[in-house]
């Protein structure tokens, strides 16, 4: 379909991030930029593996339970909104299931999308969702839907996290799929980070390329950036 037929929001040029930037450009010292990247990056990568642990030990009475309560919050911020077009995503390694969620955004006269690896290393495609609709497997092992279902554009998107902190940024699985797809939106939507309570960390460590989540839902709170802020 034509680019201007793609139902909700739009698109904006390329991505320009600072990580691939020369040092000389962000005032940094080179080297020391360096370093702290490398250090990062290594504990992200241990504090994936950490948290992923903690969360995949739940017992999965207790999980539906945090989902229960997770999904109610989600629900009373999205039914503010009026009808929205969302893009979930389909739960893997522990992840709460908010499929749920999806189906009642359809069934309040909205629309509901799954995010897409089309290709690595580059944003998201958004690809229309109902229940009942045909998926394939995509990267991962991920059901997604087929490369001829609708692309929409989401105002609403949901991200889980393995991690999260009190400044709204989000610790993924280190894809950069989200962060990569957010920079080349135009007219951004806004981005829900969701997962579970226990996973709040005091920093993510945030680098320049990441950007934080419009708010943070877990099952105990709705996070949003501070008045005025």
């Amino acid at each position: 379909m034509a680019d201007d037929d793609i139902p909700c929001r739009g698109f904006a040029s390329p991505p320009c991030f600072m990580h691939e930037i020369d040092p000389d450009y962000t005032g940094l010292p080179p080297g020391v930029d360096d370093r702290q990247a490398t250090d990062v990056k290594r504990w992200r990568k241990a504090e994936r593996l950490r948290l992923l642990n903690e969360r995949q030990k739940l017992a999965p009475k207790v999980r539906q339970t945090l989902t229960r309560q997770l999904q109610d919050n989600l629900t009373e911020f999205l039914g503010s909104l009026g009808p929205v077009c969302i893009s979930g995503y389909w739960p893997i390694r522990g992840e709460p299931d908010l499929r749920g969620v999806l189906k009642d955004v359809i069934a309040a006269g909205g629309r509901a999308a799954l995010p897409v690896v089309a290709e690595r290393n580059r944003p998201l495609q958004f690809r229309a969702w109902s229940p009942g609709d045909r998926l394939e497997r995509g990267i991962w092992d991920i059901p997604t839907p087929p490369a001829e279902a609708e692309m929409l554009r989401p105002d609403v998107l949901l991200a889980p996290f393995l991690g999260f902190d009190a400044n709204l940024y989000r610790l993924g699985h280190g894809g950069g799929y989200f962060d990569r797809t957010l920079a080349v939106l135009d007219d951004r939507p806004v981005v829900i980070g969701v997962g579970f309570a226990m996973a709040q960390i005091p920093t993510i460590y945030p680098q320049p390329h990441d950007i934080p989540m419009t708010m943070i839902v877990t099952e105990k709170e709705i996070l949003q950036p501070p008045q005025g802020s």
